[in-house]
């Protein structure tokens, strides 16, 4: 598990010192930092202890015991939020649900961005080899992009067996590389004093604020660590993290430092140029092997949220691959990984380098770690009991750190941080448009349907009694209130009832999975001889609801007898939306929640029912 962490989880914060110093010290940065001394002690401290403070102690330390049931990311924290709601105002859990959604559309757009300036800046490192090769660059990383995307269908676990091995060598060999570095001037180790971050802060503030947009990337990733967990668990992050990839990485930044104080020309590609001359293209192989890795924690942690969205209702529900029979949070979202190739190729089309992508990314990365922060303050009080004071003092020194990254991430906005913004701003619609359709959706559904205990009592009561004819009909069903839809058209178009007829309901519980004890319910909906039962199955957002796994679960003593899935009959209700006149939604949105809707999963391959047993009766309901 520790190296299939490495192969997918770390990638992203495990490649960082490919392209943050080299950024912090780009001299065509409209904010150009000045390349002496004091500069270079300033950064390389703050470095070290921006990853210390954000990335060991908020994440690895404090925000990854935030976990719901084992899993991770900013939608488990809107779950846990959701959870702690008696415990606070509505409108708190309102706001703070509505910032974790902005905080799940941002880390999309870091699922975009990454993949691009990842790859894009590893094999830029052809150039250092040849400037000739400069203009292979771009089509080198599309094939190399189209490749990695092609091979998430075989999943996380086949994925991070292969990557593992591979991201052991690399950070030995960033590791070495910076040892090897920090030998020719060792004084630079003085930079791990915080005396020296504080002082280039405070000393030339000027500089140091906007160096900050670019040493954030340094800690790019950090948000995977968390997002992913629930693919490999929390102890196995700790131990790789703590045992190799902060050393390695440590090292490297240092041994950077250490190349500059002695090369200040060395700054247009300290990472490649800290490597000796003999295995600098074994490495910009190795870095180009790593950048696909890196892409990969994201990709993943992508795949999790969106999981996560479609259950607790804020995309419609999407076809999902369990890829592995040991780990259920191990998943591949087919829809999600073709949007992400379609986009992370034209990022790399539309900016061509990894210079140009860099304040694109530290944007995505700060908005996420800082609603991050929050929403784990919050849960921190609520749900643990952390007295007020502790949250003030301590949640209020690391939420000054995020906030002085955010901000001068907002002055590169004209100059690339625009984009994660913008994706963020779009995503975030979709998502809150989606909800929102749901719930109108729901009420005009409601009223189609009816009351299901009058329906029922309608059926017994009539004179004379409806046929019944062989076999069990299973009719799913959205809730026990309401009578479902193409039961009620069966019974009004065909007059008929059959012998056995369960109305099934999927309930999504707050949890990730559900054990089988508590999976399902049964009710006689208060006519114990009509044979007709009301029964609910409990699915965890991290599950596929599968129904004749469920119904083979129903005791047969409480319905009569088991249920002989090969001959029973499914009756699904599918629904048509159409644009309607109600000033339910702006007419914008409503053409938004209407395109979104044709991302949905097949139902019937949704819920594991056998096509040939299965009858869709349609309606349609007006937005």
């Amino acid at each position: 598990m520790i190296i299939g962490a490495l192969g997918v989880v770390f990638g992203d914060i495990g490649t960082s010192p490919i392209y943050t110093i080299q950024t912090v010290f780009n001299p065509d940065d409209p904010h150009p930092v000045p390349i002496d001394a004091d500069s270079i002690y300033g950064v390389v401290s703050l470095i070290f202890w921006s990853v210390m403070i954000i990335v060991t102690l908020t994440y690895v330390v404090l925000v990854m015991h935030a976990d719901n049931d084992g899993e991770g990311g900013v939608m488990a924290l809107i779950t846990l939020v959701r959870r702690l709601g008696s415990r606070s105002s509505p409108r708190i859990i309102g706001a703070l649900s509505a910032l974790g959604i902005l905080g799940a559309a941002l880390f999309f757009g870091d699922s975009m961005i990454t993949p691009a300036i990842s790859v894009l800046s590893a094999v830029e490192g052809l150039k250092v080899v040849d400037p000739r090769l400069g203009e292979w660059v771009v089509a080198i990383t599309a094939v190399i992009i189209v490749g990695l995307f092609a091979v998430q269908r075989q999943g996380t676990g086949v994925v991070g067996r292969y990557f593992g091995p591979v991201m052991v060598v690399w950070f030995s060999a960033i590791g070495a590389c910076g040892v090897w570095g920090i030998t020719s001037h060792p004084q630079i180790l003085k930079a791990l004093s915080p005396m020296y971050a504080l002082g280039f802060m405070a000393g030339h503030f000027h500089i140091a604020f906007f160096a900050l947009a670019a040493i954030v990337l340094s800690v790019t990733g950090a948000e995977a660590l968390y997002a992913d967990m629930g693919h490999f668990g929390r102890p196995s992050i700790t131990v790789a993290w703590v045992a190799l990839v902060l050393p390695a990485c440590v090292l490297n930044y240092f041994g950077q430092g250490a190349l500059l104080l002695g090369d200040e020309q060395a700054r247009s590609a300290p990472f490649f140029l800290l490597t000796p001359g003999w295995a600098q293209v074994p490495m910009i192989v190795l870095a180009t092997a790593a950048t696909v890795i890196a892409s990969q924690a994201v990709i993943t942690g992508a795949y999790s949220v969106a999981s996560q969205a479609a259950q607790l209702g804020y995309l419609p529900r999407l076809r999902v691959a369990h890829t592995s029979e040991s780990t259920i949070g191990q998943i591949y979202v087919p829809w999600i990984n073709g949007f992400l190739m379609v986009a992370v190729l034209i990022l790399v089309f539309a900016f061509r380098s990894s210079e140009a992508l860099a304040y694109a990314f530290g944007m995505a990365v700060t908005g996420t770690i800082t609603i991050t922060t929050l929403l784990f303050l919050y849960i921190a009080h609520t749900r643990w009991r952390w007295p007020l004071w502790a949250v003030i003092i301590g949640g209020g020194a690391l939420l000054t750190v995020d906030l002085m990254f955010l901000a001068a991430n907002l002055t590169k906005l004209v100059h690339g941080a625009w984009l994660p913004l913008l994706i963020g701003l779009v995503t975030f619609t979709v998502l809150i448009t989606w909800q929102r359709g749901s719930a109108v959706i729901s009420l005009a559904r409601e009223k189609a349907e009816g009351p299901l205990p009058p329906f029922i009592e309608e059926i017994a009561d009539r004179r004379p009694p409806l046929p019944r004819v062989p076999g069990t009909a299973v009719f799913l069903n959205r809730e026990s209130e309401t009578a479902p839809l193409s039961m009620r058209a069966n019974v009004n178009h065909n007059h008929v009832v059959h012998e056995r007829v369960i109305i099934l309901s999927i309930v999504v519980p707050p949890v990730p999975r559900v054990p089988d004890e508590e999976r399902i319910t049964v009710d006689d909906l208060g006519i114990p001889d009509d044979g007709i039962w009301y029964v609910a199955a409990r699915f965890g957002y991290m599950e596929r609801p599968n129904v004749p796994a469920a119904l083979r679960m129903i005791d047969p003593a409480l319905i009569g007898g088991p249920v002989d899935c090969g001959d029973a009959s499914y009756f699904l209700s599918k629904i048509e939306v159409v644009p309607g006149d109600q000033p339910t939604m702006a007419p914008w949105r409503k053409r938004i929640f209407i395109a979104t809707s044709f991302m949905a999963a097949d139902s019937v391959g949704y819920f594991g029912l056998p096509s040939d047993q299965t009858v869709l009766i349609g309606s349609r309901i007006e937005v």
